[in-house]
């Protein structure tokens, strides 16, 4: 399994009026995990495009259980359960305050596709060689 994490500092903007995170923002938080996650592993987002390969999201869920808020400091620990195969990653996140409570979990499930024809493809060798030694 592998498994990163990440800090924000919740800012003023990503806030409502009561000083909570506004719920839409939790995508955000994931993607800044997704991409610390990869680059731990030595690539970047910019790095597989590079090799023609797009990842798009095609599916999110979230669980909100306890609000982040204004000037928390939350950690996003990202982890890939399983060995991807084939053309689907799925990361699942958990975001923790600095009490370290849960506030979040959320499962994010991606495509490779290869980025000419739009078609799904396999995982790229290098990242999958990467990926193997924690399975």
């Amino acid at each position: 399994m592998f498994t990163s994490e990440t800090q924000i500092r919740i800012h003023y903007a990503l806030t409502d009026q009561m000083g909570v995170v506004y719920h839409g923002h939790y995508a955000q938080f994931y993607e800044i995990g997704r991409g610390e996650a990869i680059r731990q592993l030595g690539y970047t987002y910019k790095d597989i495009e590079a090799m023609g390969i797009i990842m798009p999201v095609v599916d999110i869920h979230s669980r909100f259980l306890r609000p982040a808020k204004y000037d928390d400091l939350i950690t996003v620990k990202t982890t890939l359960k399983e060995l991807p195969i084939h053309h689907k990653i799925t990361f699942h996140s958990e975001i923790y305050n600095e009490k370290n409570e849960l506030l979040n979990t959320g499962d994010v499930t991606l495509y490779f596709m290869e980025a000419k024809t739009m078609k799904r493809c396999e995982m790229p060798e290098e990242l999958r060689k990467k990926l193997s030694k924690f399975y």
